[in-house]
């Protein structure tokens, strides 16, 4: 008789965020934790994409000191992100309590994106409505623009034409194809190649102002770039 209990089967949620904005399952952890509000159904599964506009990207720690809360409606839905860069494509901000260096980081540059002082008073439901408006269209699909690969700070994810569902990171001149299992070694990107943009304007914006997420990449993957994009 065999008194060995069969291993536990752990559940698999949809709550890794990709850079398309999607909710997946994934083994893969994530650097980062992400709040869109409660997105369960009476079953505790997840059904919803957001029911809040202000979208964060946190540590994975609860600064309460209590462990994260998994399947429980009337509770915010755990989310978790590779990292912050794909946060950001996915449309989300540092979070003002967990993350306030970034946060304050974050605000100086939303207000040099907007031609304002650092030191401008921007409140943040003025940011998340911005936002808001910013990551989703019409038919609450993830808007995206074209734009020259070259031209845009690094931390933007976009696609290349020649793999459209394949989510790149630029990052100082070298392009990142992105998995739930990290980046793929890098390339060099084409003087002329035109883009799908990801991540929201104005965050490409934030960007381009100063603002430096936190990026997951294998140093060793940051040396003898291979071929072009």
């Amino acid at each position: 008789m065999n008194d060995t209990a069969p291993p536990r089967q752990l559940r698999s949620r949809p709550n890794r965020v990709t850079p398309f904005g999607r909710l997946e399952a994934s083994v893969s952890r994530g650097a980062f934790l992400g709040n869109r509000g409660d997105l369960h159904a009476a079953d505790g599964a997840i059904r919803k994409s957001y029911a809040v506009k202000f979208w964060i990207c946190c540590t994975l720690e609860e600064t309460n000191g209590q462990r994260v809360t998994f399947d429980k409606r009337g509770h915010y839905t755990p989310l978790f992100f590779w990292d912050e860069a794909v946060a950001m494509a996915a449309g989300h901000r540092p979070c003002g309590q967990c993350r306030k260096p970034a946060f304050h980081a974050f605000k100086h540059a939303f207000n040099r994106a907007k031609g304002l002082p650092d030191g401008h008073f921007v409140s943040v439901k003025e940011i998340d409505a911005e936002l808001h408006a910013g990551r989703l269209d019409e038919n609450k699909r993830q808007r995206r623009y074209r734009a020259s690969a070259i031209a845009l700070p690094s931390g933007t994810f976009v696609t290349f034409d020649s793999a459209p569902e394949t989510a790149v990171l630029i990052w100082h001149g070298l392009a990142y194809s992105w998995s739930h299992a990290g980046y793929a070694e890098p390339v060099v990107i084409d003087s002329l190649a035109q883009v799908h943009v990801l991540t929201p304007r104005i965050l490409v914006e934030v960007l381009r102002a100063g603002y430096v997420p936190s990026v997951r990449l294998p140093s060793m993957q940051q040396e003898n770039p291979s071929s072009r994009w």
